[in-house]
This record gives C-alpha cells, sequence and structure tokens, in this order.
C-alpha cells in the first residue's frame, strides 16, 4: 500500500511540475516574443523618388522619406542636386538645410555640415552618408552608392 501512494505521489508531482513549466512558459514566451523585433520588419530600398526638378529653388533643401528613415535633398547654390541620410551622426537628430549658413544643420546641439556631408562644426562625430542622385524626365531620384554601402 504505501509502494502505491509513493508512486502516486511522484505521478502527482511530475503532472503538477509539468503544469507549472507548461504555464511558465506560457507566460514567458510572449512576453520575450515582443522584446525581441522580428528580422527584416521592412524591406530597405535601393533608391527612392527624392522629388520633382523645378521643385526646389537653388540654396534650397527638402526632407523626404528614404524607406523608414528620413533623407534630406539639398539645391546648392550652384544647382547642384545632391541627397544625404537626415539623420545627425551625433544624437540621430533630423538635419535640415539652412539657405543662411549655405549648409546642413542640425538643431538638437548645433552640428554643422557642408555641402558634401562632412562634420564642420559641432559634436557631430562623422559625416552623414551621401546617396547618389539620378535625374530622370522631371523626376528626382536618390539611391544608395552600392559600392561604398
Amino acid at each position: 500500500m504505501e509502494k502505491l501512494e509513493k508512486s502516486r505521489r511522484r505521478f502527482l508531482n511530475i503532472l503538477l511540475n509539468g503544469a507549472l513549466f507548461a504555464s511558465l512558459i506560457s507566460i514567458l514566451y510572449p512576453v520575450v516574443s515582443f522584446l525581441i523585433p522580428p528580422k527584416n520588419a521592412e524591406p530597405k530600398p535601393n533608391s527612392v523618388l527624392a522629388g520633382k526638378l523645378g521643385e526646389l529653388k537653388p540654396n534650397s533643401g527638402k526632407i523626404f522619406r528614404f524607406g523608414n528613415k528620413p533623407a534630406i535633398l539639398i539645391n546648392t547654390p550652384d544647382g547642384e542636386l545632391k541627397a544625404f541620410t537626415a539623420i545627425c551622426t551625433h544624437l540621430e537628430c533630423t538635419v535640415q538645410y539652412r539657405e543662411d549658413f549655405e549648409h546642413i544643420w542640425c538643431a538638437c546641439h548645433n552640428g554643422h555640415y557642408d555641402l558634401n556631408g562632412l562634420n564642420i562644426s559641432g559634436p557631430p562625430p562623422r559625416p552623414l552618408k551621401e546617396y547618389k542622385v539620378n535625374v530622370k524626365d522631371d523626376q528626382i531620384f536618390a539611391s544608395k552608392d552600392t559600392h561604398n554601402a
């Protein structure tokens, strides 16, 4: 009789421990799945429409979307079109083009970039990533340089 009670008790312990383990997993799995982002949630484009010819007067700029990140299209004072990522390399604020400075400026901590994307003053540690600009018909496209990506 004692042997039968021990085997029942052992069986119940295994059953209860298994149920406890299954409950713990059913609680932890969704939490862990939420905290770890999925891989490749959004495809990253190689080229996007940045604007149209005539939309930007010389010495002006505009922000556009490159995938899920901001980018900036600049028509330099000389009339040359340039595009860069619009994310400051210091604390990832969005940069803007300042007509009065004739260069790119980050308002967060007064970072300055020249028209080649090079950091010229302030705290930014690295230059902005430049995009290749192509004009087709009256549309301006910005694309990643696949050789330097």
